[in-house]
């Protein structure tokens, strides 16, 4: 077996040749996408494939290919009431011993009447992502159907790869003197899981397929068709969600037999196998629309289906590229371990490994969210687990939004609205719960949420109290106004903004020893202090979180109230209610800002949160332009906090620094983003990095530093947030010498294209529906211009 560009090296001119001709088919190693030359030792190795429903996961495997299968709708639990309506007589006297700085009191009882009532995220009928079933094919070439141990020597020219620019993963390798060759996607066209099985000599195809699954799978044969469905428990009556998955294989020559359990294939020339899968998530009718996809897609000749699916995936993909430094590298022919370990040792030598990784995001985002379904959840839609991690649900204290950050700016807004339409959804269950927990008006959510709509606070006081995940939410949805000026889209979701205002705007109390209106009781989101006493609490008045999401919630439901021309009485009640709230930010006597209303001492001075730092990113509350002096307490604030963590915290420090103008730091991080790990143990700590297909570690594998770090590229080269599109405000010195973007959103609606040699902007493109005027900050002047129209638009030279 040949160990990458070494191993091609020692073999000669010939197998470099066949290589290039063979493995890839004429792509090679993809220049946007990542190949290995060995199978998945571990399922955070193999090839992610999703078309926004359907998802899987080709492990490569010579004598046994697995395959794990996902649909982002797959999920145990089912929707309940775990609201506790008795809490809100327990809040005068929660905000009594809070206002008498007796924190700890208060904990205790928020743990005893404040949280949901014994159905929280630990619970079934809170649910969890799940895995939909594993697919395997077992293939016998010529000895019979052998364990893998017996060929593993024998195999050579071994290379599988994922080409992002066409969202097709390939295997191929040499095997008794035959080249084999295996093409998967998930079909944007056809709604259908395709693998096809190819081989250079006729009738050297034989295999045997099986789809299982861990639990709550039963396997059958309906007329050649094999079909695996359940029921997931839903925690009550164990009549949860219903599933199917049917798999087809159709071979070219060869004779094909099928059993209860397995489809067999002998002396095929090639071989088609489909799967088509669903739930009755997206309706009772469920089962006939899987038939119809399978049926409809088993008559497509493959090349045409393949190249439909190309054509439709590549209408969102194609919309935005980025290069940075010089497009002829040879790094992406390294196998991409070997990329990720050079890159750690010499980032300068291979500028483009943060190219790909912006193209991986949103690679990732295309294939893990359609319009009309849900968003993707902590692991997008790849779960190779029946109990997924934190239940693979969707984190409202930074995870599911952080999922969210690169879309607009990478040219993929619409991407945003299934989570806009789940937030819309629970409306209704957010009610109940405000007025269960804080007798208020409006609408809330606190941690964590799931399809079926969870409002309610988390089953622990140190975590579940945090009531931020609404109006963070609502961050999200605005941001999708911002960069579309779509005035349908915010007359839809203007009642949730609204809502989610006027909760907050009921449960706002005056604290005595400052005079202002803040949240009580509340938290900063997994986070704790210690008190004068040496005691340790999370329950607290007024976070700065809370004060900053509360400031940029009511600012954007005036402004959105103005445009729609309504409630004018709430417009005037939110903007007085403005002069009384805490500032966006202070700063204690250390330089740094305050996470609390009082300068407690936090209990880990390095924790992974810095949630008092959300008004720099994602919100525009403060800016170097606007805010200094905020701003160098927020640098003083990350400086304290550090570098390392979780993933998603090292990708949201990447953001911070970039909102701070610090392209260096920024840089750095990005670094530390990308550190090859294999660890997949549950971390809270420091850590992160990236599997070697790329995916996040937390660990273990969590999608939001995906989209977290794809978003910190962005900033770096492209800010619109502070009244005016800004061109290279955080650019490294490992990217100056050259690069060029296509196709990045700016707010407003702009489109932008911009060139770079030796760290300025050399050419720009500002381009609209309609020509209108727009300031820019280039090279470090702001000049106010004409953007173009998209048709017939010129390239400003400088």
């Amino acid at each position: 077996m040949i160990k990458g560009l070494k191993g091609i090296r020692k073999a000669g001119l010939t197998v470099v040749l066949w290589h290039l001709a063979c493995s890839f088919a004429g792509a090679q190693a993809p220049k946007l996408g990542i190949w290995f030359d060995q199978p998945a030792g571990q399922w955070e190795q193999t090839l992610p494939l999703g078309n926004g429903r359907l998802g899987m996961t080709p492990d490569g495997g010579v004598d046994t290919e697995h395959i794990v299968l996902n649909d982002i709708t797959l999920w145990s639990g089912a929707e309940q009431d775990a609201n506790n309506y008795n809490a809100y007589t327990y809040l005068p006297k929660i905000r009594k011993l809070l206002f008498a700085g007796k924190n700890v009191e208060a904990q205790a009882l928020v743990d005893q009447h404040f949280i949901c009532t014994g159905k929280g995220s630990a619970s079934v009928p809170f649910g969890c992502y799940q895995v939909l079933g594993d697919l395997k094919i077992i293939f016998d070439y010529g000895g019979g159907y052998r364990r893998p141990v017996e060929t593993s020597t024998q195999y050579k020219h071994y290379s599988r790869s994922l080409d992002l620019q066409k969202a097709v993963a390939d295997c191929s390798f040499e095997l008794n003197g035959v080249h084999y060759r295996r093409e998967y996607f998930c079909s944007f066209a056809d709604d259908v899981n395709v693998i096809r099985l190819t081989a250079d000599r006729k009738g050297k195809i034989s295999c045997k397929v099986t789809v299982s699954r861990q639990e709550k799978g039963i396997v059958s044969n309906d007329n050649g068709v094999l079909q695996m469905q359940g029921r997931l428990d839903n925690g009550t009556d164990g009549r949860g969600m219903r599933y199917l998955a049917s798999v087809k294989a159709i071979p070219d020559g060869g004779e094909i037999t099928a059993s209860a359990k397995a489809i067999e294939v002998k002396g095929a020339n090639s071989v088609l196998i489909f799967v088509s899968a669903g739930t009755d998530y997206e309706g009772a009718a469920f089962k006939h629309v899987i038939d119809s996809l399978l049926n409809h897609a088993a008559k497509v000749p493959y090349a045409t289906q393949k190249q439909a699916h190309m054509d439709a995936f590549r209408k969102l993909f194609d919309r935005a590229t980025l290069q940075i430094g010089d497009s002829a590298s040879d790094k992406y022919l390294l196998p991409i371990g070997e990329r990720l370990a050079a890159f750690q040792k010499d980032p300068d030598a291979d500028k483009n490994m943060a190219a790909l990784f912006f193209q991986f995001g949103r690679y990732l985002s295309i294939s893990s969210t359609r319009v009309g379904l849900l968003p993707p959840n902590l692991q997008g839609l790849w779960a190779n687990q029946i109990q997924t991690p934190w239940n693979g649900d969707y984190h409202l204290d930074v995870n599911v939004e952080m999922n969210h950050w690169p879309l607009d700016v990478a040219n993929l807004s619409e991407l945003e609205l299934p989570l806009a339409d789940l937030v819309e959804r629970m409306v209704s269950h957010g009610e109940k719960t405000a007025k269960a927990y804080y007798n208020a008006r409006g609408w809330v959510a606190h941690v964590i949420t799931n399809p079926w709509l969870f409002t309610e606070p988390g089953e622990s006081a140190s975590w579940g109290v945090t009531k931020s995940g609404s109006g963070w939410l609502c961050n999200n949805l605005w941001q999708y106004y911002a960069f579309t000026t779509d005035r349908a889209y915010l007359k839809k979701i203007y009642p949730v903004l609204k809502g989610s205002a006027i909760f907050y705007n009921d449960m706002l109390v005056k604290d005595p020893a400052t005079g202002w209106l803040v949240t009580s009781p509340s938290s900063s989101p997994e986070n704790s202090f210690y008190l004068p006493n040496g005691k340790t609490a999370s329950i607290c008045m007024g976070p700065t979180i809370d004060n900053q999401i509360i400031r940029e919630l009511f600012g954007h439901v005036i402004t959105a109230a103005k445009i729609l021309d309504v409630d004018q009485a709430l417009r005037d009640s939110l903007a007085a209610r403005l002069k009384e709230v805490p500032p966006v930010a202070r700063i204690a006597p250390d330089g740094r800002i305050m996470e609390w209303l009082k300068d407690y001492k936090e209990t880990d001075p390095h924790h992974r949160h810095v949630s008092h730092l959300y008004g720099l990113y994602p919100a525009d509350l403060i800016t170097p332009e606007k805010t200094p002096e905020l701003a160098t307490a927020a640098a003083k604030t990350l400086e304290a906090r550090g570098d390392d963590g979780p993933g998603w915290s090292i990708a949201y420090k990447m953001l911070w620094w970039a909102r701070l103008y610090k392209g260096n730091h920024a840089f750095k991080l990005l670094k530390d983003l990308l550190r090859p790990t294999l660890d997949t143990h549950m971390n809270y700590g420091a850590g992160g990095g990236v599997y070697p297909n790329l995916f996040s570690a937390g660990p273990p594998f969590q999608i939001d530093a995906n989209f977290g770090g794809e978003a910190g590229i962005a900033e770096m080269l492209l800010q619109s947030h502070d009244g005016f599109i800004n061109l290279l405000p955080a650019l490294p010195d490992s990217w100056a010498v050259s690069g060029k973007v296509t196709g990045f959103k700016a707010r407003s609606n702009f489109t932008v294209d911009f060139e770079w040699k030796k760290g300025k902007v050399i050419n720009y493109n500002v381009y609209s529906p309609k020509s209108r005027p727009v300031r820019i900050k280039v090279n470090g002047r702001i000049k106010n211009i004409w953007s173009e129209q998209r048709s017939g638009s010129v390239v400003t030279k400088l």
